[in-house]
């Protein structure tokens, strides 16, 4: 009997059209997967592929009987409890590869954005009024030779921080485990507790996973040791931020400005955001391109296919 494969929102086929005749795909009519289906398909179903920033929850994973795999796709997986779903045997999988180049553009790009102003004088030359040109008019910040300090130097970390020596800057960088010195050679990166980063660093960059940790990790204290001038950029999880010292941040000149991809509680972006010229914002597309959703949908189906030939070695998050 074909393992049966319940997609629960509308992604990319290709890869799933490689699997064979030993898989059933069952996708969604709409985007998004209706209970119609789910009720229809759940009793018969060995793995579920849930999509980041969609929540699976628990009393789904109740209705699936023959569940033995969550092939989440994204490199997040806080949609799913992980840890319910090892107490019922069922392993969880997360799509980490595909997702580190873009996410780390992007992060590079509202580095630049906030520090050299593109959003607001983007806005500013659309209006009537326009903006004057001067020598002395319009200035802003540049980054080359400035200090960019990483929170979480996993594989997007590392790949923020080559975007950043290439442009000229010095990394430093805070993570659990500190890199061995020949790792931190390679990468021309160095250790810092995280209050000493928080002061010396120009620009924040965060790349942590969400957790009991990371929740709220920066909040008034952490705001209050950060330079004036310096920016917070957030293309990890919107929690990791608290929104309300980020704003009381902002509102009285404890950082320069702001570069977010993500939200306390998306999809909403609270309208205070909106009204700062010193933030530059987007809707959690740091992984939004054509290519890596692609990209994610294949190797979400190796994952699945290694899964069922047991020879399935990484991706596991809850192992």
């Amino acid at each position: 009997m074909a393992h049966k494969i319940l997609v629960l929102f509308s992604i990319p086929n290709c890869g799933f059209t490689e699997l064979g005749s030993d898989y059933e795909v069952i996708f969604p009519k709409g985007e998004i997967i209706s209970d119609e289906e789910i009720e229809q398909h759940i009793g018969t179903t060995d793995v579920i592929v849930s999509v980041f920033g969609n929540k699976l929850e628990n009393h789904i994973i109740d209705k699936a009987p023959h569940l033995k795999l969550i092939a989440n796709y994204g490199v997040g997986y806080d949609n799913v409890d992980i840890n319910y779903a090892k107490e019922k045997g069922i392993v969880v999988t997360n799509t980490p590869d595909p997702v580190t180049e873009p996410t780390a553009e992007l992060a590079h790009a509202l580095m630049l954005a906030v520090a050299r102003q593109v959003g607001l004088l983007n806005s500013k030359v659309r209006t009537n009024e326009g903006v004057t040109m001067g020598v002395m008019k319009n200035l802003s910040t540049t980054l080359t030779g400035k200090t960019l300090g990483i929170i979480g130097l996993g594989a997007i970390g590392k790949a923020t921080a080559r975007r950043a020596i290439a442009s000229g800057m010095h990394v430093v960088y805070n993570k659990r485990t500190p890199l061995d010195s020949a790792e931190e050679q390679e990468l021309n990166v160095s250790y810092m507790d995280l209050e000493d980063l928080l002061q010396q660093s120009d620009v924040v960059s965060l790349h942590t996973p969400l957790n009991d940790d990371t929740n709220g990790m920066i909040g008034d204290a952490e705001f209050q040791l950060m330079k004036n001038t310096a920016y917070i950029v957030n293309t990890a999880r919107g929690p990791v931020i608290d929104e309300n010292a980020l704003m009381n941040a902002l509102q009285n000149n404890l950082i320069a400005g702001a570069g977010l991809d993500v939200y306390w509680n998306e999809p909403e972006i609270p309208q205070a955001l909106l009204k700062f010229d010193n933030t530059v914002l987007t809707p959690h597309v740091g992984t939004a391109t054509l290519d890596t959703r692609e990209e994610m949908s294949i190797l979400v189906s190796e994952i699945i296919k290694m899964f069922f030939n047991k020879n399935l070695k990484q991706y596991i998050v809850n192992g």
